[in-house]
């Protein structure tokens, strides 16, 4: 028999972004909108234990949601009419909408979820206050897991939803997609976002755990949701399409004690062959709509490079140098720039690549950047100057703040001996 409890959090996670971006349409308000859902899932709580989970919970959770909305509209129309503000405005307002609201808040989901994902993102929110928000309004996260996964305290998410949803409020930030003009920077926001929580879960900050896979699908899930409400934006299908490629390894990524492996000494037969296909699929629409150079396609192209080789000693790497070639003029880092050099060292050699690297060392963003000692050190023993590379591991463990991953780099340092050089 279904666990009422379980079934209604499970309908919640899937349901309730539908449920306020509808809601938050007629109230105007996101956080008032997620009061109402929570009524509803309350109300859930209470009754399927008695009367058994509906056939259709999802919009059973709608009807819920939807009545507690119209019963506001309807009181806070009479409050207002009796302090006599907004009064006229107020009641052709509600006119118009009440004989609306039922066919509005059944409609699939559509622009109402668009709207919420660009609010959710929006950037006049710090981008923790937009990874928070997005995970809480449409992952349908709670904050106590919104805080495990991005290992800070729970009281820390929930402020930072709080304030996310004042800020909006007072910001004036209106219910609707962005004008054209400003389509571009506001999508941007969004895809940046939903990486965001993608590259937290691929590669963990800090903690014990080399992944959290549970962020890659959320963010998964998110992305097929924006690439079905717009499907006409290439770098829309050219994110979906890195990060399906991307999560394809996932189980080849950790060993069987959770270790880190990385990619050359991954075993291929474990990577999703369906999410390969998914994320050439999507790569292709990318390039079809004209987004073949956008950075997500460009950095999707990359990973189907190593996606399409049976072996790490068939991968196209003068290939992938070249797109980061192109990905370093498209949307410059030093980032961009330190994979570049480890495209070029495998392309023409790791002296090839030291040079890049060693341009690199003077660069602000990177200096306690853990990956720049690491992939100097790799070269570095590629080159036989063990000493030197050793002593780049040793810095890379110092700055990780993955427990993993520290384990790796001290690994990595040990391999190089404890003081012999072959320079």
């Amino acid at each position: 028999m279904t666990d009422p409890r379980r079934a209604v959090e499970a309908v919640w996670r899937i349901e309730s972004a539908r449920v306020i971006a509808g809601l938050a349409r007629v109230v105007h308000d996101v956080g008032l909108a997620e009061e109402l859902a929570q009524d509803a899932f309350v109300v859930a709580l209470e009754q399927w234990p008695e009367s058994g989970v509906p056939d259709n919970p999802g919009a059973w959770l709608m009807a819920t949601a939807k009545h507690r909305a119209i019963d506001l509209l309807r009181r806070r129309t009479r409050y207002e009419r009796k302090l006599q503000e907004l009064g006229r405005d107020l009641e052709v307002r509600q006119q118009a909408a009440e004989p609306d609201l039922d066919a509005a808040l059944d409609d699939p989901i559509g622009d109402d979820l668009l709207r919420l994902v660009f609010i959710a993102c929006h950037p006049v929110l710090s981008t923790e206050a937009r990874v928070a928000l997005t995970l809480r309004l449409l992952g349908g996260l709670t904050a106590a897991e919104i805080a495990r996964a991005f290992l800070v305290s729970e009281p820390t998410v929930a402020q930072r939803i709080v304030r996310a949803k004042r800020t909006l409020g007072a910001r004036g930030v209106p219910f609707e997609l962005p004008a054209p003009a400003e389509l571009a920077e506001r999508l941007a926001s969004v895809l940046e976002v939903i990486y965001l929580i993608f590259n937290e879960g691929y590669s963990a900050t800090a903690g014990d755990d080399w992944m959290r896979p549970a962020l890659c699908e959320e963010a998964l899930r998110l992305g097929r949701i924006l690439a079905g409400l717009m499907p006409q934006e290439p770098e829309v299908h050219g994110l979906l399409a890195l990060m399906e490629i991307q999560a394809s390894r996932t189980r080849a990524r950790t060993g069987p004690s959770g270790a880190a492996v990385l990619l050359p000494d991954q075993d291929r037969r474990r990577w999703d062959r369906l999410l390969i296909r998914r994320g050439l699929e999507a790569l292709g629409r990318a390039e079809a709509l004209g987004g073949a150079f956008g950075p997500y396609a460009l950095q999707a192209a990359i990973a189907a490079c190593h996606a399409r080789a049976p072996a790490p000693e068939d991968t196209d790497w003068e290939r992938i140098a070249a797109l980061y070639q192109v990905l370093a003029h498209v949307s410059p880092s030093p980032v961009v720039e330190l994979n570049r050099a480890v495209a070029v060292g495998m392309a023409a050699g790791p002296a090839k690549g030291l040079e890049v690297v060693d341009k690199l060392a003077s660069e602000r963003a990177l200096q306690g950047y853990p990956q720049l000692p690491a992939v100097r050190g790799d070269l570095l023993a590629k080159l036989g100057r063990l000493d030197e590379a050793r002593q780049a591991f040793q810095r890379a463990a110092v700055l990780t703040r993955n427990e993993r991953e520290r384990a790796l780099f001290l690994d990595r340092a040990a391999a190089c001996g404890p003081g012999a050089s072959t320079t």
